[in-house]
């Protein structure tokens, strides 16, 4: 999965858009007309503004994004698109696809609640810990640092207004949460994880600005960041959990059906699905993997019921790293292994490298096994985050397929690409993160890296279908979490009994179906429409088809749409034929 907080999901709205350039302010075409509308959303202040680090989240201003939205909206529907160049519509449809998420946000509350089992706001300001390379670097880290008294005091006014409107989590998928503030009220200031880009500050920042740094370093810890999560505790322990919600689905919630009806549509990026189709989708996909399964089972002479075959791997020892530095290695050596391979299947690859680094503890407890985190400057590599936490539920035989799918040829590949398109895409476009895509290419990849050899053993393969098992059962427990009642007992059982994922890894996923909802529908739904459309071209092209041109086809507009997608596809089998 890519990282994609709710801060970061927030921000997306705010950072939209730099520019096909203009050619004038009241141009008579529809392409003056579009560019027009995107330079307005960029211009809209205070996205840009530096005087909120962290962002604004203040109520009036969610009200007047919303309503500007609706504005953009009714503009763009007013514009012919048939005259627009092949990029020009597809900026066209992702706009309006955009703009219309950004209404239906504000309408059902979703700035009101910005909780999760995994991610949540205070829980992204982990990912502002960054090296600092000078003393710009310094002063922006401490302009951050500084905001997060106000940002946190924002935020806890939206979920205070959220629970008088029935608009909260439920109470179950707080057990064990304080690990995400605790580890932030420290007594010694040099003990913060705020703290650590301090103490290595490079031999670029003068003595002088060095001492001064590191005294506002000092301020700023014991005066902003110590009391802010201080803050954060009491009000989860006293005020928000205590009044949090014992039922679990969202359709129990106030027009809860409706919105989860919405989230489907958002996260497929299309209106073709119901809860129910999602459903049975799943429960298909679900028999299928499982008679793959079986056959491997059977290739290893492994005696014993399916059962037992996943109690013997979620327990036998020579399945797990004995240190996380163990394991850090063994992800290294798969991607490196990846790398290698990538020319034979990309006509196209990016310039930007990534890192293999472990999930900071501070995160880790509640954090899924492994994550992409893409760059936010020039300086920054992207890096592919690895869960050292609980070793004994970090198997080695899913580490190939979370390889390919947060590194390369997934997440990073795909992301990276999208960054260097230049100028030939808007920056909107470089932003945008579509889960249907974004998820379901990485999951592709999975799929993908068979035809590389990455997988050398039978418990590797199984280990694969492992996780696109694991994929397929989020149609069936998310459908039944949040349409057909399931209880979280129910989910576990499932998931237990058809994946060979750890308990510890099942208890956290179920906890981010139920907070989350719709989201993991993403992955698979993405991944079978990449695969029909990969069978498609092949049945029709034949000996023309060329899988490096497919992933081109596939890659080289940036995110996209499933229906964009699709009509792209399309469009390349009829130019090849």
């Amino acid at each position: 999965m890519r990282i994609h907080p709710l801060g970061v999901k927030l921000a997306l709205f705010c950072t939209i858009f730099s520019s096909f350039s203009l050619i004038a302010q009241n141009g008579k075409t529809t392409s003056d007309k579009l560019a027009s509308i995107i330079e307005k959303v960029e211009n809209f202040e205070p996205y840009n503004s530096k005087a909120y680090p962290l962002g604004n989240y203040e109520a009036d201003w969610e009200m007047e994004k919303a309503e500007f939205a609706k504005s953009q909206l009714k503009r763009i529907d007013s514009l012919p698109s048939d005259s627009l160049s092949d990029t020009e519509a597809i900026s066209f449809e992702l706009m309006r696809f955009i703009l219309q998420n950004r209404v239906d946000e504000y309408t059902y509350g979703m700035h009101l609640n910005p909780i999760q089992a995994d991610q949540c706001f205070h829980l992204d300001l982990n990912y502002r810990i960054k090296p600092i390379l000078n003393y710009a670097d310094a002063k922006d880290y401490l302009n951050i640092l500084n905001a997060i008294p106000r940002y946190v005091d924002q935020q806890l006014v939206f979920i205070r207004e959220g629970l008088k409107k029935g608009i909260s989590q439920p109470k179950i998928i707080f057990q064990g949460y304080e690990s995400t503030y605790n580890n932030h009220i420290v007594s010694d200031f040099s003990k913060s994880d705020f703290y650590a880009p301090f103490d290595k500050l490079p031999d670029a920042i003068s003595p002088t600005q060095k001492d001064s740094v590191l005294a506002a370093a000092k301020t700023a810890i014991q005066e902003s960041v110590v009391p802010s999560f201080k803050k954060i505790k009491s009000f989860f322990e006293t005020e928000y959990i205590p009044k949090t919600r014992k039922s679990l689905g969202i359709s129990e919630t106030p027009n809860g059906k409706v919105f989860y009806q919405n989230r489907i549509n958002y996260y497929t990026t299309t209106s073709e699905y119901t809860a129910d189709d999602i459903h049975n989708i799943g429960l298909a996909e679900v028999a299928r993997i499982k008679s793959e399964m079986d056959s491997i089972v059977k290739q290893v002479g492994f005696q014993g019921s399916f059962a037992d075959f996943l109690t013997f791997l979620r327990t036998d020892r020579q399945f797990y790293a004995t240190s996380g530095e163990d394991l850090l290695k063994e992800a290294r050596d798969i991607a490196k292994r990846i790398d290698g391979e990538l020319p034979k299947f990309f006509k196209t690859l990016p310039r930007r490298p990534y890192g293999v680094i472990k999930v900071p503890d501070a995160i880790a407890p509640k954090y899924t096994g492994g994550r992409y985190s893409g760059p936010t400057n020039e300086t920054e590599s992207g890096h592919y985050l690895v869960n050292t936490y609980k070793l004994d539920s970090r198997p080695l035989y899913t580490l190939p397929a979370l390889t390919a799918h947060e590194a390369v040829p997934g997440h990073h590949l795909q992301g990276s690409l999208t960054m260097e398109l230049g100028d030939s895409i808007p920056q909107f476009r470089k932003d945008l993160y579509l889960s249907a895509y974004g998820e379901g290419w990485a999951l592709y990849t999975e799929f993908l890296a068979n035809d590389f050899g990455l997988y050398r053993t039978p418990y590797e393969q199984f280990g694969r279908l492992t996780y696109e098992m694991w994929r397929a059962c989020r149609l069936v427990v998310d459908t039944g979490i949040h349409a057909k009642s399931w209880t979280r007992e129910q989910v576990l059982e499932y998931m237990l009994s058809n994946t060979a994922l750890s308990e510890h890894e099942v208890n956290t996923e179920t906890d981010r179906y139920i907070a989350w909802p719709g989201q993991a529908i993403s992955y698979k739904i993405g991944e079978l429409k990449i695969r029909e459309l990969r069978k498609r071209a092949k049945e029709a092209l034949g000996a023309k088809f060329d899988i490096r041109q497919f992933h081109e086809i596939i890659l080289e507009q940036g995110t996209v749409t499933l229906p964009i997608l699709e009509r792209r596809i399309d469009a390349y089998i009829t130019s090849v034929k």
